[in-house]
């Protein structure tokens, strides 16, 4: 068993994808019309037959309280895996990206958190190998 897919609810697709392949640097691997939404996968160009995370509308009525609440907490809805968090914050900085929580290092793990602008905090973590 793998995971093939995953989501992240955002308040506006064409704004949630401007930022996730733009800013952050995810590839288009699907973007086909259902109704009023779409249908948008992305994948990270490391892997580009990896994984796929969908861009998923919030449109259900329990998303929103549900994102609010976590956001409201300070807690990261999902992560991403980086090589260097360090490098990868100043780089997301530079663009405009607002973090929540500057780089940490939790012993096992270096992670920060920043703000989608789709209503969701995202971290982003670097394993540390034990020496």
């Amino acid at each position: 068993m793998r995971i093939n897919l995953t989501s992240v609810p955002v308040d506006d697709q064409e704004k949630a994808l401007r930022f996730y392949t733009q800013t952050l640097g995810f590839e288009m691997k699907h973007d086909i019309p259902m109704g009023q939404h779409r249908w948008i996968t992305l994948v990270s160009p490391e892997d580009p037959s990896g994984a796929e995370l969908c861009l998923e509308p919030d449109e259900h009525p329990a998303v929103k309280p549900f994102k609010e609440a976590l956001v409201e907490d300070g807690i990261p809805f999902t992560s991403f895996a980086v090589q260097d968090v360090e490098a990868e914050h100043k780089r997301l900085e530079a663009l405009g990206v607002r973090f929540t929580q500057p780089p940490v290092d939790y012993g096992m793990a270096i992670a920060a958190v920043f703000d989608d602008t789709c209503g969701n905090l995202i971290q982003i973590a670097t394993e540390v190998k034990a020496s």
